[in-house]
């Protein structure tokens, strides 16, 4: 494996993980605890919907030519950057009601996911939080699987995003650095999305 892919793992894993980041901050605010085990059932979904992302995107590379391989990895990774970041921007739909599917609701506002309010995610509740949580990992896994890199090195790396961004930004629990640190991880994780997607094309 050379650096340069490597360095396209640790981006794609980054890129798809950090508005992890925001999530663990919220719930370090709110004194909602983490523990270990349903932050290694978070990471290791992350790692599932890699993987299963790679996979798909590895069996499809087989009836493409190696740049249009690289082109359509490239307008998944920029499309869902853009999305990221447009959030910001427009009016948030309205809340989904509590009769409406509960994953739309932890999708919509992942703090949802302490649905006993005990200030605790328990392991049913991060089985939840990390499918809400790893949509951008089953795209960055089909990004690395088209592009021929190694599937299970880059869910791995992305599953230790996850885990890390969750475990270490849940202990930062002041309302300032929740905000703005927050906000940031989202933006951050969007542009990083966009620049791994242009560097597939021109490298």
């Amino acid at each position: 494996m050379g650096l340069n892919s490597f360095l396209l793992m640790l981006g794609i894993g980054a890129a798809s993980n950090l508005d992890n980041a925001g999530v663990g901050i919220a719930y370090g605010v709110k004194r909602t605890r983490i523990s270990l085990a349903p932050n290694f059932i978070i990471a290791a979904i992350g790692f599932s919907f890699a993987v299963i992302g790679g996979f798909f995107g590895n069996y499809l590379s087989r009836w493409l030519t190696p740049f249009a391989c690289q082109l359509t990895s490239m307008i998944v990774l920029v499309s869902i950057g853009v999305y990221v970041l447009s959030q910001q921007y427009f009016a948030k739909p309205a809340e989904p009601s509590a009769e409406e599917n509960l994953l739309l609701r932890i999708l919509h506002d992942p703090e949802e996911a302490d649905l006993d309010h005990s200030n605790s995610i328990s392991l049913w509740e991060s089985l939840l939080l990390g499918i809400a949580l790893s949509i951008n990992n089953l795209a960055g896994g089909f990004s690395a699987g088209i592009t021929h890199l190694n599937i299970f090195m880059s869910a791995f790396i992305s599953g230790l995003f996850s885990f890390l961004c969750i475990g270490l930004c849940a202990v930062l629990s002041l309302k300032f650095t929740a905000g703005k640190l927050g906000e940031r991880a989202t933006t951050i994780s969007g542009i990083l999305l966009i620049l791994v997607g242009l560097r597939q094309i021109i490298s």
